[in-house]
C-alpha cells in the first residue's frame, strides 16, 4: 500500500546539530536548511572535517565564496549523515554512480541528495528510497524565454507564455528546480532528456511530476513537491514513493 510522504524541514545552525533520532520512518524525509552564510572561524572549523579528497576539491576553487559554500555544504552532509548512522564525519566515505550522482560507500539504506545556491544548502535524508531536492536563487536578470526554448517541455513552455515580470521568473525557477529535483532523484544525469517529462509551473502544486515519456507509468512512482525557503529563492523536492508492504 502506498504510504502519504511526510516532509520534515530543520534548520542547520553554525554549531554541529545533534540529531534526534537516528531513525527516519519509510513514509517520511528529512530536510536540512544550511545558511551559507557564516564568520571565517566557522569555515575553518568545517574544514577539518573532510576528506583529503574534499580538501583537494575545495582548493580548486578559485572563488572564495565557492569555496565556502562547498566547505560548509560538504561538512554538513558529513554531520548529518554521521548522526543517522551513529558514526563520526570523518569516518564516512561516498561513491560516485555513472553519472555523478554521490551515496555511501558500503551497505546502508541510507539515502541522501545535496544542493546550494548563493547563500543556502538543502540537503535531504530518506531511507531505502532515492531522493533529489534542488534549490536556486531567483534572478531576474536571465532570459527565462530563451533558457525555457533550450531546456523545457512543449507544456512547459506554453504554461510560461502567457506570463511576464516577476511572475515569470518565479514560474520558471519553480519548473527548473522541480524538474532538476526529478533528474537528480532519478540518478540518470544528462541521459534523460529534459523535455521527456512535465511538470506544473503552478504554485504549492502537491503533485508537481505531471506526465512521464515514453513509460507513463513512471509518474506515479515519485512524489515532486516545493520546499519552504526564504524568499527570493526556489526549491523542489522529489522522492520515490514509499510502499508498505
Amino acid at each position: 500500500m502506498v504510504q502519504a510522504t511526510k516532509v520534515e524541514i530543520h534548520e542547520f545552525g553554525d554549531a554541529t546539530p545533534q540529531v534526534g533520532s537516528t531513525e527516519i520512518p519509510p513514509n517520511v524525509v528529512h530536510v536540512w536548511k544550511r545558511s551559507l552564510h557564516s564568520a571565517q572561524a566557522v569555515v575553518d572549523a568545517c574544514y577539518e572535517l573532510l576528506s583529503p579528497e574534499e580538501r583537494e576539491r575545495a582548493a580548486r576553487y578559485r572563488v572564495e565564496r565557492a569555496r565556502c559554500d562547498y566547505i560548509l555544504t560538504r561538512s554538513a552532509l558529513r554531520s548529518l549523515a554521521a548522526g543517522y548512522l551513529r558514526k563520526t564525519p570523518q569516518d564516512l566515505s561516498f561513491r560516485y554512480s555513472e553519472f555523478g550522482k554521490p551515496s555511501l560507500d558500503g551497505r546502508s539504506d541510507l539515502r541522501f541528495n545535496v544542493s546550494h545556491t548563493e547563500g543556502q544548502a538543502l540537503l535531504a535524508f530518506a531511507r531505502e528510497r532515492e531522493i533529489g531536492v534542488d534549490v536556486e536563487q531567483i534572478r531576474p536578470a536571465l532570459d527565462a524565454r530563451q533558457l525555457a526554448e533550450r531546456f523545457f517541455s512543449v507544456h512547459e513552455r506554453r504554461s510560461l507564455e502567457s506570463l511576464s515580470g516577476d511572475a515569470l521568473y518565479a514560474a520558471f525557477f519553480r519548473c527548473w528546480t522541480r524538474k532538476e529535483a526529478y533528474v537528480k532523484a532519478r540518478g540518470s544525469g544528462l541521459s534523460l532528456p529534459l523535455h521527456q517529462f512535465d511538470v506544473s509551473i503552478a504554485a504549492a502544486d502537491p503533485q508537481a511530476l505531471l506526465a512521464t515519456r515514453p513509460d507513463a507509468s513512471e509518474a506515479s512512482r515519485w512524489i515532486l513537491r516545493d520546499l519552504p525557503v526564504s524568499p527570493g529563492y526556489a526549491a523542489a523536492l522529489a522522492a520515490e514513493v514509499a510502499v508498505d508492504c
